[in-house]
């Protein structure tokens, strides 16, 4: 597996092969030391050091630089276009959370092919869900998942075929208008920036719940069980259940690696704050080098400290008025985290609650209903109408989608009562039909820029 692993891996680039092997080399050389001298600090910061300088060097030098000219007025610096190493951030946390489980003592004794087989089995090296040592090197050492087991076979290729179909027939297809909008910010109406605003919304969690289900999925088949990463989480109430739901294994180890560390909740209220919102701005950062993921995760950790202090007054209000507001901070921020810059953030933003902005769709439908609010007196003025009748027709098949997000589960809770019989065969079948039928449309999953 670990052979497959790097030839998928080197598939994309060859040429940073090394680079991953080097990091695996080092990061098991570092957690070896820790096993053997206990509790070792200066080993500890060490390989926490080197990972984090490993990361940085790729991820956020062009970020540093171009800041450092801003603040000086002037090119000082020449900024390096250097391509970031596919799946950089994940295999560095995940191999950042072994050195620290090492220095506790919580780790199991492994050999190096067993401990490379848990950095780069490939379904999750690329784009996670990030993995925890401690119940996947079992996993790997279970003589039991050497060999074939079909029922997980075919649990893997129905959930493979689930992430496959809501990434190509779904993802894609929203990608399809809400990219223009995203391009276009300065020219938008009030409907196209609510478009591309929750199609975007939408766009991500088709786009990144598909991956990890086809993760999970390949996983599967080889015997392996991967984290659950999304727990439907637009159907939160609060912003606080929606980070329960949402990039759950990112979640876990901030949690257990970061803002616990920092204190968590035991040190006082100003404390709490203080590292919740710096855990926040933290995983903005590690999203992307732009300020505008900065912003994001800082827009993220405000809401959060709201929602703590909101809990406090033990107000009740009814659940839908609860979910709006949730999905409608949700969808703001995520303008920001979509777009190239802070000002087409806050020009979509704008554009969104301005009603000189606001048109109706010239579709059959507006065109309906003219006489019948004639009729109360109520006219639609030309000036009102888009050009554009697809318009409509997007806003149509949003709401089927949001409804879709907000009503069902997704597929890994669906499939808890899997059975290897027709029924779950015709829809693997179907739902892998459509998707190669898409297929030549494909773009790459959105989290692999991460």
């Amino acid at each position: 597996m670990a052979a497959a692993s790097f030839f998928f891996y080197g598939w994309w680039d060859y040429q940073y092969v090394p680079l991953l092997m080097a990091s695996i080399m080092f990061n098991y050389f570092v957690g070896c030391r820790l096993e053997e001298t206990s509790r070792s600090k200066s080993w500890l910061c060490f390989g926490i050091t080197v990972n984090l300088l490993l990361l940085g060097a790729y991820k956020y030098t062009g970020f540093f630089l171009q800041n450092a000219n801003s603040l000086m007025g002037k090119a000082v610096f020449d900024v390096p276009q250097i391509v970031l190493p596919l799946g950089i951030s994940f295999f560095t946390f995940t191999q950042t959370a072994y050195l620290i489980d090492a220095y506790r003592g919580e780790t199991e004794n492994s050999s190096f092919l067993t401990y490379c087989e848990f950095v780069t089995v490939f379904p999750h090296l690329i784009a996670g869900p990030i993995i925890s040592h401690r119940k996947m090197l079992p996993q790997f050492m279970a003589e039991e998942n050497f060999r074939i087991q079909y029922d997980n076979v075919a649990y893997g290729l129905t959930l493979l075929s689930f992430g496959l179909f809501k990434k190509v027939f779904i993802a894609d297809r929203i990608a399809e208008y809400v990219n223009p909008i995203f391009a276009q910010s300065g020219s938008l109406t009030l409907p196209e920036a609510w478009i591309g605003a929750v199609g975007y919304t939408l766009q991500l969690y088709f786009d990144f719940s598909g991956y990890s289900e086809m993760a999970i999925g390949l996983a599967r088949m080889f015997n392996l069980r991967f984290p659950v990463n999304f727990d439907s989480p637009y159907q939160s109430l609060n912003i606080i259940d929606f980070w329960r739901r949402w990039h759950m294994t990112l979640g876990a180890w901030v949690r257990d690696y970061l803002y616990i560390p920092l204190g968590g909740n035991r040190q006082g209220e100003l404390r709490k704050m203080f590292n919740l919102l710096l855990s926040m701005l933290l995983i903005g950062l590690w999203h992307g080098a732009g300020w505008t993921f900065v912003i994001w995760g800082g827009i993220h950790g405000v809401l959060l400290l709201i929602n703590h202090e909101w809990r406090r007054l033990e107000i009740q209000l009814p659940k839908f008025l609860c979910w709006g507001m949730t999905f409608l901070a949700v969808t703001l921020a995520w303008v920001f985290f979509r777009a190239p810059d802070s000002n087409t953030a806050l020009q979509i933003i704008y554009t969104m609650f301005d009603l000189n902005a606001f048109l109706l769709p010239d579709c059959d439908f507006t065109l309906a209903y003219q006489d019948l609010l004639a009729s109360y007196g109520i006219y639609i003025k030309n000036s009102w109408l888009m050009a554009d009748p697809h318009v409509g027709d997007h806003i149509v098949i949003l709401l089927g989608l949001l409804i879709l997000a907000v009503l069902c589960p997704n597929p890994v809770r669906f499939m808890e009562t899997f059975k290897t019989d027709k029924r779950w065969l015709t829809v693997a079948v179907v739902l892998f039909g459509v998707s190669l039928l898409y297929m030549s449309a494909y773009t790459e999953f959105l989290y692999f820029q991460f």
